[in-house]
């Protein structure tokens, strides 16, 4: 069997390892896991992009900060469907 050194930060592979151990699975594993998917799929199994989740843009980052100040001051803005899918664009 081969076998692969790879280097990767500490703190990195610490909290691999935590969330590989919740599911199971120890770093070789999941790395072997990774490699078969990426054969069988003829590609990396997940996409790799630079592009940021439009969720997480400064607007709605801003609405949502606002939002959790007013509920904690017991204020609660009721919107309908149609006017969160209006702030959404």
């Amino acid at each position: 069997m081969a076998q692969i050194n790879i280097r990767i930060d500490d703190n990195i592979k610490e909290k691999a390892e935590i969330l590989f151990a919740e599911l199971g699975l120890n770093m070789s594993t999941a790395v072997n896991i990774f490699i078969r998917q990426s054969i069988r799929q003829g590609a990396i199994p997940f996409e790799i992009t630079t592009q940021v989740d439009p969720f997480y843009r400064q607007e709605n980052l801003m609405i949502l900060k606002e939002s959790i100040k007013e509920a904690n001051e017991g204020k609660f803005i009721s919107k309908s469907m149609e006017e969160l899918q209006e702030m959404e664009q």
